[in-house]
């Protein structure tokens, strides 16, 4: 029953995804990576809804939750803190630009090596981190939760999860190779409904069993008798996220992710006019506050069903589902988990394969390179890097959460990417050279607090944690970008420059509905405080 219903929803989503889109032009840039800008709120809301909610978020949240309590609830409700700032502020400036990417911005308004360092850095990170990871908690989730293990009579873990990263990786690759964004968001729309109800049947069902099957009231009250200590949304200091860097590195981590990252925003870019995009995002805002509900509510279910049976924090979560979920729900669920994982696994490629093709080969090896070159060359770019990243995915083994390696090594790239662009956005006579200084600067400076011991050890030694040392990094390359923006200001100031056909008249409700976003964060936050 569980394969059946595997198949069955599997099937559904590929026929549909492929009904609504076979008529889509995907041979140019626009059509390939921006769906032809025509994408509207609900698609743009359930692309950046599920493209967030891969495993990494549902494996790897959970585990944390598992690991450390409700306190990492923050990755999920202050990003909607990050999302209202994204509809008000960034996507607007974004869209009059017309741009497909991030670095494509940042050569709008540096140059062209500050394009080429931020685009080479987005392309390293993605290959060597964020697509092995996404394979690997992918792999892991599945393993555990339709129990793999059983099923193939493959005992050794690593060669299973090595053939279940295959398995998975081949799949995302032949999705993002013959298909364009809108294809992508599409599918990503009716997997996030799959996402949204089997995620959220997860956290009933386990609430259900902590409550002896008297209903999820009688499980909820179980869940704050049995861990008081860990149900508090105020991290305590030396947790994994103590409260007070809900305010330095958590809030920047936040704005990076949903306002700059391209793997993410890309999405936003396809909007047909501003105010489906400004729609989009804030209703992406409104779903994330349902996040702690399947994201870490079933993590601390598991802490409590499975203590002291010493399951590893990150396959907590694919436990629970195989245990508590009836067999056929069992299979819905793992065919929405693939899903998922396709999905994260198809915005990272494509992403990837937009900034290859236009920051690179149009620029640089074939600059003058037909449309139909440059979206063949990024299709068998896309090719290298999934190759590449179900090598590289085995080699994660071993983290403590993988949640949290995941948010330490992106603050390498995030912090000194996002400095450059908000200090590019607000200060018009910033030089393009210091751009290009701090970029290669804070990734040198967050490496070496990390990997460099006698650093990493004074960091430790004064008390210092993680996340508030990047927001020191981000502080010291924004006061370096102003002071070189008043000693050795560009000759002219920059001004954004309206290169976009798309109607871009404001949403009249934007500015009310993110007061409202924002007000629920802070009624959670109020509520769960211990």
């Amino acid at each position: 029953m569980t394969i059946i219903s595997f198949l069955l929803f599997t099937a559904l989503a590929g026929g549909l995804t492929w009904f609504l889109t076979r008529k889509d032009e995907t041979q140019s840039s626009e059509g390939f990576f921006l769906g032809g800008r025509s994408l509207t709120f609900p698609i743009i809301a359930g692309s950046l809804l599920l493209t967030n909610l891969s495993t990494e978020q549902m494996v790897g949240l959970n585990g944390s939750a598992y690991a450390h309590g409700l306190s990492v609830m923050a990755w999920e409700v202050v990003a909607v803190v990050a999302l209202v700032i994204m509809a008000l502020f960034f996507l607007p400036r974004f869209l009059r630009t017309g741009i497909t990417t991030v670095p494509q911005f940042l050569e709008k308004r540096f140059d062209r090596t500050t394009q080429s360092i931020a685009n080479t850095i987005f392309l390293l990170a993605y290959t060597f981190l964020l697509i092995p990871l996404i394979l690997y908690t992918g792999a892991v989730g599945l393993i555990s939760m339709v129990d793999l293990q059983a099923l193939t009579g493959i005992e050794e873990y690593t060669t299973l999860l090595a053939g279940t990263v295959v398995l998975i990786g081949v799949m995302g690759m032949l999705y993002a190779r013959f298909g364009g964004l809108r294809t992508l968001a599409v599918l990503d729309t009716i997997n996030g409904v799959g996402l949204l109800v089997g995620g959220l049947l997860v956290g009933y069902y386990a609430l259900n069993a902590l409550g002896d099957n008297q209903g999820i009231g009688a499980g909820w009250e179980a869940l704050k008798t049995g861990q008081p200590e860990r149900m508090n949304s105020m991290g305590a200091e030396g947790s994994e996220v103590p409260f007070s860097t809900l305010f330095t590195g958590v809030a920047l981590l936040n704005l990076f992710y949903w306002c700059t990252n391209q793997q993410i925003i890309q999405r936003t870019f396809g909007a047909s006019s501003l105010a489906e995009g400004q729609k989009g995002v804030l209703l992406t805002g409104l779903l994330k506050l349902l996040g702690p509900l399947y994201l870490v509510l079933p993590g601390l279910a598991a802490y409590q069903i499975y203590a002291g049976q010493g399951i590893p924090n990150d396959q907590a979560y694919g436990t629970l589902v195989k245990d508590l979920l009836p067999e056929h729900l069992t299979g819905f669920f793992a065919a929405v988990m693939v899903g998922a994982i396709l999905s994260s696994f198809n915005a990272a490629l494509n992403s990837t394969s937009a900034l290859f093709s236009i920051g690179l080969y149009k620029h640089v090896i074939n600059p003058a390179g037909t449309e139909e070159q440059t979206v063949r060359a990024a299709k068998w770019f896309v090719v290298t890097v999934a190759i590449a990243a179900m090598l590289g995915a085995p080699l994660l083994i071993g983290q403590d959460t993988i949640f949290g390696y995941l948010q330490k090594m992106n603050a390498i790239y995030f912090i000194p990417i996002f400095a450059v662009v908000v200090v590019g956005m607000l200060h018009p006579r910033v030089p393009a050279f210091a751009a290009s200084i701090a970029l290669v600067a804070g990734i040198v400076l967050i490496s070496i607090g990390y990997f460099v011991e006698p650093a990493a050890a004074a960091l430790s030694a004064a008390n210092i944690h993680g996340f508030h040392f990047i927001s020191i990094v981000f502080a010291l390359l924004v006061v370096f970008l102003l002071f070189m923006g008043t000693v050795a200001p560009s000759a002219t100031a920059w001004k954004i420059k309206t290169d976009n056909e798309i109607d871009l008249t404001p949403w009249k409700g934007a500015k009310w509905v993110g007061a409202v976003l924002v007000l629920l964060v802070i009624g959670i936050y109020a509520a769960f405080a211990g």
